[in-house]
């Protein structure tokens, strides 16, 4: 996940030294810039016992939680001037020994632990290594879990704390673990780029709340959204599809499993402004919610049969649209009771519309709706019917693109039904949904119906991920509280999973500055079609960050080199983007990559745009803080 970018990170991690000399703040009561910067304030976290001083040496006024983030407004020998808002003057003076300077908002994510071992945090890298390279590194990590579990961990082993055995949702429940420091290396099991990185862990509780109890899987149930291309090729499909479900319902009626496992149907077409007769691009045919009796699932699912009386705009169809309705639209919080197993079956013979179709409904792509989904506990599976109609190029592309869409942490949920086969459709859409009842099954106690082989790896990991995250939320699970340890970025025992995912913690002000910036150098991008047009678009750019930087909200630098640079809190992530890399030379080069690069844009500014409407998302830092400083751990994978 982090590769280019690394060298530039290794410059840009904490170190102490805030005050060189006395330094005081340039700009009013604005924080403290950081060297070499025109738009990026110095930041520091909290030690554990920071106390908060009226003046140096004066009055206590309060101690910090450990690792607050806070800005540094002035500097002098022994003690930092500081405050939790850049909107706000400062509250007071901390001994410069306090605190420790946070150079980047970087914070580190565990993935769900399903399909993997928990990861252990160690007092040093040394000691870390020392599991590493161990001989019989599996049999040692056991033991040390086992250990863990028991409470009797000797001292020597330098262990600090392990990861929770279930799963915590940092979008769901935001918790500060920053990058303190880490070290470039290769994983000793196969030798692929690996961080071993030291990490502080801070929990983020509302005051007064408290861990909520833990509990069984009695509850736990499962809400399935299929989403059925309705367009004339797919009628012997839908049926097909219903046959599996209703054999999958029946064989479920009147037990408690039943109970514990609902349906939606979402139909999707393509678009009607180009083709009337379609009647719809998008329809909920029927939600989800919890019922007693599926006897209206199957009933929609017969309905759904009635596909269009039209042919549509082109081979591919909007699918995407349709998938995108199924994840937003879906009321996957149950009123309520939210569904614990979130799953969104995609069924179609045909790719998605590119984002450059005229008849796209949206300009979001794959990548980025996965993440949504992702974020959400939605893991969507596609069912691709490859027919002769399409065509082996046509069904290479549908096959990429549903690929990236249909991941779920480090598992593909991509099924291409070779000749369109509607019997495969029919056993995989039945060995899909009985997979899923089977993950009550097994929470309950009771023996499920597929073996695990005939379920498949990536559908019981998925399985098992869905069961964590389901504890996870009902246990009210934390982070290890206010503790420091080294751990490996891949799993130590398997680097093809990732244990440890790197965030940009942005503020709603930067998201809005991102977005801000992308919808302008759209608009300019757009109309730069000749050669001559190219050569001034950069100094259309510039004029545009210009006006863009008068507004105090918008922190932009404004003698940026590349179309990125003007996004400064950017520059010295471990992370390397086509904005990023966008010189005036490359955006001249051809009209091809101004293509590219403007299609990229778009992508990211539709989720940028949904995120900022989202109120879900966002959380506040301290107490009071405006709205424009509530901040979300952004995924690397879509920054611009």
């Amino acid at each position: 996940m982090i590769t280019a970018g690394k060298t530039l990170f290794l410059s840009a991690l904490l170190g102490l030294g805030l005050s060189a000399g006395a330094v005081v703040a340039q700009d009013g009561d604005r924080p403290l810039l950081r060297e070499g910067r025109e738009t990026v304030y110095k930041r520091v976290l909290t030690r554990p016992g920071a106390t908060l001083m009226e003046a140096r040496d004066g009055e206590e006024l309060r101690v910090y939680p450990a690792f607050q983030p806070l800005y540094v407004f002035a500097a002098e020998p022994g003690w930092v001037q500081v405050g939790p808002s850049v909107s706000a003057p400062p509250e007071g003076w901390v001994t410069e020994d306090s605190v420790v300077e946070w150079k980047q908002n970087i914070v580190a994510a565990f993935t769900n632990p399903a399909g993997r071992e928990r990861q252990i945090l160690f007092e040093s890298e040394e000691r870390l290594r020392d599991l590493m390279e161990h001989e019989a590194l599996r049999e040692m990590q056991g033991q040390i879990l086992q250990e863990i579990e028991t409470g009797e961990v000797p001292d020597e082993r330098g262990v600090v704390a392990a990861e929770p055995p279930v799963y915590v949702n940092i979008v769901d429940q935001l918790y500060l673990m920053p990058i303190l420091d880490f070290t470039q290396d290769l994983h000793p099991l196969n030798y692929d780029e690996n961080l071993l990185m030291e990490v502080a862990s801070v929990p983020l509780r509302a005051e007064g709340e408290t861990a909520a109890p833990t509990g069984g899987t009695d509850d736990f149930d499962v809400g399935i959204v299929f989403v059925f291309d309705t367009t004339q090729s797919m009628e012997p499909y839908i049926s097909r599809t219903q046959s599996a479900v209703e054999q999958v319902v029946r064989d479920m009626r009147g037990s408690d499993i039943g109970d514990h496992v609902q349906f939606g149907v979402v139909g999707f077409r393509d678009s009607i402004e180009a083709a009337p007769a379609l009647e719809y691009r998008t329809r909920t045919l029927l939600p989800l919610q919890r019922r007693q009796d599926q006897t209206e699932v199957l009933a929609t699912i017969r309905a759904a049969t009635r596909v269009a009386q039209a042919d549509s705009p082109g081979f591919n169809e909007d699918s995407l649209a349709g998938v995108e309705d199924a994840i937003d639209l879906t009321d996957w919080n149950g009123g309520g009771d939210p569904f614990d197993a979130r799953i969104v079956i995609l069924i179609t013979d045909a790719g998605p519309k590119d984002a450059r179709d005229p008849n796209a409904r949206s300009a979001i792509g794959t990548k980025e709706l996965q993440r949504a989904a992702q974020d959400k506990g939605i893991a969507v599976m596609t069912l691709h019917l490859k027919t002769t109609a399409g065509g082996e190029a046509q069904h290479a592309y549908a096959a990429d693109s549903y690929r990236s869409l249909s991941r779920f942490q480090d598992d593909t949920y991509y099924y291409g039904i070779d000749n369109g086969s509607p019997q495969a459709l029919e056993a995989t859409v039945k060995r899909l949904v009985t997979a899923m009842s089977d993950v009550i099954r097994r929470a309950q106690d009771e023996t499920p119906v597929l073996s695990s082989e005939e379920t498949g790896e990536e559908l019981v990991n998925l399985g098992l991920a869905m069961q964590l995250a389901y504890l996870g939320r009902k246990q009210g699970a934390q982070v290890p509280d206010v503790i420091r340890g080294w751990v490996s970025e891949k799993a130590i025992e398997d680097p093809s999973r990732l244990a440890i995912e790197p965030r940009l913690l942005v503020t709603k002000n930067e998201m809005a500055t991102m977005a801000d910036l992308l919808s302008n150098l759209l608009d300019l991008g757009e109309q730069s079609r000749s050669a001559e047009d190219a050569a001034s678009f950069f100094a259309q750019v510039r004029d545009v960050v210009a006006r863009m930087a008068q507004n105090p909200d918008r922190l932009v630098n404004t003698d940026a080199e590349t179309l990125g640079g003007a996004l400064e809190f950017l520059e010295d992530l471990p992370y390397e983007s086509q904005l990023m890399l966008t010189t005036e030379e490359r955006w001249s080069q051809s009209a091809m990559n101004r293509r590219q690069i403007l299609d990229g844009m778009r992508q990211k500014l539709v989720q940028y745009r949904k995120w900022l409407l989202d109120p879900s998302v966002w959380t506040r830092l301290y107490p009071g803080a405006p709205d424009g400083e509530y901040v979300f751990a952004m995924p690397f994978d879509v920054l611009p």
